[in-house]
């Protein structure tokens, strides 16, 4: 099963998710913020953190990135 890993500028804890998810028998693979083309993935998954840093209205920010097009 291939799960996607999206990778915003100021994401964090990606390398946790990639570890849990090769754990549990999957094939992980990080996905930027800029690829929009999401159709060789079974499942994505948003890891914790800030997109785009710590500023005000980061998540309104990631919401117009090519790969939240894809989701």
């Amino acid at each position: 099963m291939a799960i996607g890993i999206i990778r915003f500028p100021g994401t964090n804890c990606d390398r946790d998710v990639y570890k849990a998810i090769e754990l549990a028998g999957g094939e992980a693979e990080y996905i930027w913020w800029n690829n929009e083309d999401l159709t060789d993935y079974d499942g994505i998954v948003i890891p914790c953190g800030f997109s785009y840093g710590d500023y005000l209205r980061a998540g309104a920010i990631a919401s117009n990135t090519p790969v939240v097009e894809g989701v």
